[in-house]
């Protein structure tokens, strides 16, 4: 059975798509940028700060579909620059690093809103 998951907790989709997806026990959650789910304006100029918020973003689709990230399985993590590669791992250790899921991060040319991260993940209950 397929669910659409919608919360206030994260910023509204910005296109054709939804904040997250439960089908069964797996919950895929659409990749999240720096918006502030209140004003819907990019929070932060650096990478610590945009990642902070991204990873705010995607806990919050997470919890509101009744999980909790040491139920995420795997995340798809982009970057605008590689050089801020050990920043931004700083950053979503301090969310992961009890559960560590599968992950993988790749530099991209451009991202929504010329953010310097977004991130996507697929949990499981």
């Amino acid at each position: 059975m397929r669910e659409i998951i919608s919360t206030d907790r994260a910023p509204a989709a910005i296109g054709p798509y939804s904040q997250a997806i439960r089908y069964g026990n797996l919950l895929f959650v659409s990749g999240q940028i720096s918006l502030d789910p209140q004003s819907g304006e990019i929070v932060g100029e650096d990478i610590e700060v945009q990642a902070g918020r991204v990873l705010e973003n995607v806990k919050g689709i997470i919890e509101a579909s009744d999980m909790e990230l040491q139920h995420v399985l795997k995340c798809t993590c982009f970057l605008k620059n590689m050089e801020d590669f050990a920043d931004f791992n700083s950053v979503y250790n301090s969310y992961f690093a009890d559960v560590l899921p599968a992950r993988e991060t790749v530099e991209v040319s451009r991202l929504p809103k010329d953010v310097l991260v977004e991130v996507s993940a697929i949990c499981g209950k």
